[in-house]
Parts: C-alpha cells; sequence; structure tokens
C-alpha cells in the first residue's frame, strides 16, 4: 500500500486495516493469541512488519490517523503505539499516550512501545515524572509499562534507590505487574549485584517475585555461577 500523500479519513483507514489483513500470517496469529493474551482480535501480524509500517506512517499525517484509529484489534493498537513512539516532540508523545493508555490491555503492546520510545533518552528527568505517574496508577499495564520503561533506560546509579522504592512499595498482586517486577530486579542484578542482593536480602518483598527473580537471575548467561548460587540463598530466608 502506497502512503505517498495519503489523507486520513474512515475511507483510507478502512482500507490500511485491509492491508493488514494480506499481512497476517495464521500459523504466526494462533501462536500469537496465546502469548499475548488479549481481549482484542489478533490478526497474526508480525511485530518487525508492525514496526515498520508504523515507521511509514509515522511519515504521513499521523494527527489524523490517530484521531480515526479505531484500536478494534491487537495490530490497530500495537500500530496506533508505535506510531506515539516515533512522534519527535516528547509532550505531544506523552499527551498521545495517557490519552489511549487505556486501550492496552497485553503486555506486547507496553513491551513493544517501551523499547521504541527511544525519545526518554532526550528527557529523562520529564519521563521519570511520567513513569512516577504510571506506577502510582491502578491500571495493570499503566504500572507494568512504568516498570518496563525504568528496565528499559533507568538501571543506573542515580535511579537504583528509586526503584528500589518503586518495588518495595507495590501493592499489586497482577501477574503482569508482577512479572515486570521480577524481570526487573533480575537484570539489576546482573549490573549491581551487590545492592540488588542487599535490597532482596533486606526487604520482605512477595514469594511470587522473589521466585522469579531468581529463576530469571538462574537463566540469565551475564550471571556468574557463584552469584547464581548466591541469589538462591533468598529462597531460604
Amino acid at each position: 500500500m502506497d502512503f505517498t500523500n495519503i489523507k486520513w479519513s474512515n475511507k483510507t483507514y478502512n482500507e490500511l486495516i485491509n492491508y493488514l489483513y494480506t499481512l497476517r500470517d495464521t500459523t504466526y496469529k494462533d501462536f500469537n493469541e496465546k502469548i499475548v493474551n488479549s481481549n482484542y482480535e489478533v490478526l497474526g501480524v508480525s511485530v518487525p512488519i508492525l514496526k515498520k509500517l508504523a515507521k511509514e506512517l509515522s511519515k504521513t499525517d499521523y494527527k489524523s490517523l490517530l484521531k480515526v484509529i479505531k484500536f478494534n484489534t491487537y495490530e490497530e493498537i500495537m500500530i496506533a503505539f508505535l506510531v506515539i513512539s516515533n512522534i519527535k516532540d516528547y509532550e505531544e508523545a506523552i499527551g498521545y499516550l495517557k490519552a489511549y493508555l487505556r486501550c492496552i490491555d497485553s503486555w506486547g503492546v507496553t513491551d513493544t512501545f517501551a523499547s521504541s520510545f527511544k525519545i526518554i533518552k532526550k528527557s529523562k528527568e520529564r519521563a521519570f515524572l511520567l513513569i512516577d505517574e504510571l506506577i502510582k496508577d491502578d491500571y495493570t499495564f499503566s504500572k507494568r509499562l512504568g516498570y518496563v520503561l525504568l528496565l528499559d533506560y533507568f538501571i543506573d546509579k542515580d535511579y537504583l534507590d528509586s526503584i528500589f522504592n518503586y518495588v518495595k512499595n507495590e501493592e499489586s498482586k497482577e501477574y503482569y505487574v508482577q512479572m515486570a517486577i521480577s524481570w526487573l530486579l533480575s537484570v539489576m542484578y546482573v549490573k549491581y549485584t551487590k545492592e540488588t542482593y542487599a535490597f532482596l536480602k533486606n526487604n520482605k518483598l512477595n514469594n511470587f517475585v522473589i521466585c522469579k527473580t531468581i529463576s530469571k537471575i538462574n537463566d540469565s548467561y551475564r550471571v556468574t555461577y557463584e552469584n547464581k548460587l548466591k541469589a538462591k540463598t533468598l529462597l531460604n530466608q
């Protein structure tokens, strides 16, 4: 489909949806439906294809596109957030993110958006305020997004204490929140083993989070055998 000089309307948006159907892979659809666990229809278009498509769409009048987008399928939501991740103006991008945040119902969208939202690297102070807002939100995928953004962009000395405080004070028992925290802690253990071990040892965290964190540490090729054994001792606390 040629997007050159396209003007977005309900008609041209429907043409985009029809084009999406031509990109679907039924085998991938069956696989992806099981892992993304979305309530939306899953067409079966792979993430690399969606990223390439979103890059092209971002060069069009994306403001008009985001006005007519329907959010009827998993892929439409993914495209919307990938287009948002490509917006060059940080405040504008955050405005769209907040407006459509409640449309997300899958870890696939939060995690793909987070890794694609590179503008955060240039706006870390403002982005940390956004993360604070996301983590304090009651919505599961707001929290998930907040923790994954920490994982992708904020694992360094300046933010360790703040990250530990978020984890220590987190009360959500939602699976996708706890899995994000476990993933975050396991990566922190790789880079800041001493500090992360001390945090895990000295704070009574949810047993699920502890077990999953240690499991991920044990699966990591970046953790020495000795440090894996050390992490396992936390199971006996």
